[in-house]
């Protein structure tokens, strides 16, 4: 089986998985509508979702020098006395880079599942998170900026 030429995601030049002649399993009959969770089975699902994509973004380096860069920000924020609004406002920022890496992971998974083979839209995709992954790891860096160096400039 092979695809047709899609020019919206570039072409595509041979087939996307190995088992291109193989219906995908699908472990749900056409009869048997997904139930919908809700109450505090929703909270329990939506945490283990959430647990699982953490897990996941721990795979990547990048997430984990992140996580070592926060350590040694908050460390030094201890070092120059930082004010508590400090911390909570470091945190903030620190928990939109992680989303924004978290964001970026499931995009690069995404392009490389439906189109391994290069791109120039799985390419532009790629760059766009990585580049919203850069804005926040900016925005880190000036806060944490913005609150050690007037502590230590003061006397």
């Amino acid at each position: 089986m092979t695809v047709p030429d899609y020019a919206a995601i570039g072409p595509v030049i041979g087939p996307v998985t190995d088992k291109a002649d193989e219906a995908p399993h699908v472990s749900i009959s056409p009869s048997s509508p997904i139930e919908k969770v809700t109450g505090s089975q929703h909270l329990k699902a939506a945490f283990g979702y959430s647990l699982n994509g953490a897990l996941r973004l721990l795979r990547e380096t990048a997430f984990r020098h992140e996580i070592i860069a926060a350590i040694l920000i908050f460390g030094a924020f201890a070092a120059v006395g930082a004010d508590l609004s400090d911390y909570v406002m470091m945190a903030i920022v620190m928990l939109g880079l992680s989303a924004a890496e978290a964001l970026n992971t499931a995009i690069e998974e995404i392009i490389d599942r439906i189109s391994p083979e290069w791109s120039a839209t799985g390419k532009n995709a790629k760059d766009l998170g990585s580049f919203a992954v850069f804005c926040l790891l900016a925005a880190n860096g000036l806060m944490a900026a913005f609150v050690i160096i007037p502590k230590l400039m003061s006397p």
